[in-house]
């Protein structure tokens, strides 16, 4: 038992070993037999992938060949185009060069006919010169006059006959239109006059502001200039700062920024302080005072001519007129007088005073922005009435008053009637005595330097020549032309207000006594 028991160990061992020896061989050839199959797998991949590789290389080899034949194509296309693009440009350039080379052949022998020509026309030039000098002496040995006698006496004759058709034809233009040109031409030099800035406005476009003491000019003018700058820019008027002792003067042609200068001045002379900001302050201050007072002043014309029912920028505009004045005289009092005078010229015809006092009311009202707006201030006015829905013979009335239109009721007729009664009564309309003096000196001087004048006269306050002719110097038809010449003499040297009738009197008298 002892024996046994080891031998079978030992056989046991024996069995595991040749076990794991034949279970190693059975793995080995298991681990070959799958390497064997991977070899084969992998074997085929790579020749699966050759192949692969070799029929896309083919197909990329087909593709290239095919892009390279179109481009190539293509190229060709395009340089053939390109040669046939050639080949047109040339031909085109061959056929200009034969048609300039015709062309030039052309001027080449026109040019050649040309000089011809000229020097045929150089001979007969000669030729008439010749025969005009010929013609010249026989005229001359003929007539026993020179030329330049024969030339003077030939010219005195025209100038004769143009003067006598020219006069003929001045009277014949005169006559025709003498009705509508003479009130055409009244109206516009009245309108230009009223809105340009001439000597005879100069009273009503400055203000004088007092000062003070002399010291308070240099605040004013402030360091630079700066402070009169900011005042001039704010306001669009002038100020002048010269040797007036304690005065500055404010110029400009629009009375509403006048006066808002005026009033903004005052108020920084009584504060003290003066610099731009302040300036700027004081000068809207002023605007907001001016704009009640204008206000103020409409509603004022209307309550005292017992106007009412105006739109309230009709009441506004009339107030701006207390700051115009024409010819002296202030719109807003005129346009207050012309109401009370319609008013009453109405009440004695039976005509309605009340539309006779608004239409004499409102008749300048396009005044108080003719500085503003294009046009006449009856064109103004009109266009201000129907913008505001007036009464229609009101507009009417307002654009009949200078006789721009005809009047269509008896109020207009009224209306144009008061107007020139407030116009023309005495003291209504001023100029400086100095200016209206020289100018009727001048107007009879001017007039005295025409040959055939034995006397002028201004009379009419200036608003007529009139002028003494001497008979024997001057005939009929000469007059006529004589006065627009003497006429066109003063427009050109005179500043003058409305217009001067120009009246020429010629008179031939024979006396004789019986004894």
């Amino acid at each position: 038992m002892f024996f046994i028991g080891p031998i079978s160990v030992i056989c046991a061992v024996i069995g595991i070993l040749v076990g794991a020896i034949c279970g190693v061989f059975y793995r080995k050839r298991i681990a070959e037999a799958k390497v064997g199959v991977a070899e084969e797998r992998a074997k085929k991949i790579v020749e699966d992938a050759a192949k692969e590789a070799e029929g896309r290389k083919k197909e990329i080899l087909l593709e290239a060949k095919e892009d390279s034949i179109r481009t190539k194509n293509e190229l060709e296309k395009e340089v053939r185009d390109r040669r046939n693009e050639l080949q047109r440009n040339e031909r085109r350039l061959f056929q200009k060069e034969e048609t300039l080379d015709k062309k030039t052949e052309a001027l080449e022998r026109k040019d050649e006919q040309m000089s011809k020509k000229l020097e045929e026309l150089e001979k007969q030039k000669e030729e008439t010169k010749a025969l005009h000098a010929k013609q010249l002496q026989e005229l001359e040995r003929i007539s026993g006059l020179t030329t330049e006698e024969a030339k003077n006496y030939i010219l005195a004759m025209v100038e004769n006959d143009v003067k006598h058709e020219a006069t003929l034809m001045i009277k014949e233009i005169e006559g025709k239109a003498k009705l509508e040109a003479d009130r055409r031409s009244r109206e516009i030099v009245a309108n230009a006059i009223q809105r340009c800035a001439v000597d005879h406005v100069a009273e009503t476009t400055v203000s004088v502001v007092q000062l003070p003491n002399d010291e308070m000019k240099g605040r004013i003018i402030g360091r630079e200039g700066r402070n009169i700058r900011a005042l001039e820019t704010l306001t669009g008027i002038d100020l002048i700062i010269d040797d007036t002792p304690e005065a500055v003067i404010l110029s400009g042609f629009d009375p509403i920024r006048r006066e808002i200068a005026r009033l903004a001045l005052e108020k920084l002379i009584v504060d003290g302080r003066v610099h731009p900001s302040r300036i700027e302050e004081m000068v809207e201050k002023a605007r907001k005072e001016v704009e009640v007072i204008v206000r103020d002043e409409g509603e004022a014309a209307t309550f005292e001519t017992g106007v009412n029912g105006l739109h309230p920028e009709l009441v506004r505009l009339l107030g701006k007129l207390k700051y115009r004045t024409s010819y002296g005289q202030n719109v807003l009092k005129h346009s207050i007088e012309v109401a009370h005078l319609a008013g009453l010229m109405a009440a004695e015809l039976g005509v309605d005073t009340t539309l006779a006092k608004r239409a004499g009311l409102l008749h300048d009202i396009g005044k108080s922005v003719d500085h503003e707006m294009e046009g006449s201030h009856v064109s103004i006015g009109v266009g201000l009435l129907k913008r505001y829905k007036e009464n229609q013979l009101i507009i009417n009335a307002v654009e009949a008053h200078h006789g721009d239109v005809e009047p269509q009721s008896i109020v207009a007729v009224l209306v144009q009637a008061a107007d020139a009664i407030s116009a023309a009564r005495p003291g209504a309309r001023r100029e400086t005595l100095e200016s209206y003096i020289k100018r009727l000196q001048k107007l009879e001087e001017i007039a005295d330097n025409f040959k055939g004048v034995e006397k002028s006269f201004a009379i009419q306050a200036g608003r007529e020549l009139r002028i003494v002719i001497i008979p024997e110097d001057v005939n009929d038809e000469g007059m006529t032309l004589l006065a627009r010449e003497i006429a066109k003499k003063i427009e050109e040297e005179l500043e003058y207000p409305g217009q001067i009738k120009v009246n020429l009197i010629r008179e031939t008298r024979a006396i004789e006594y019986a004894k």
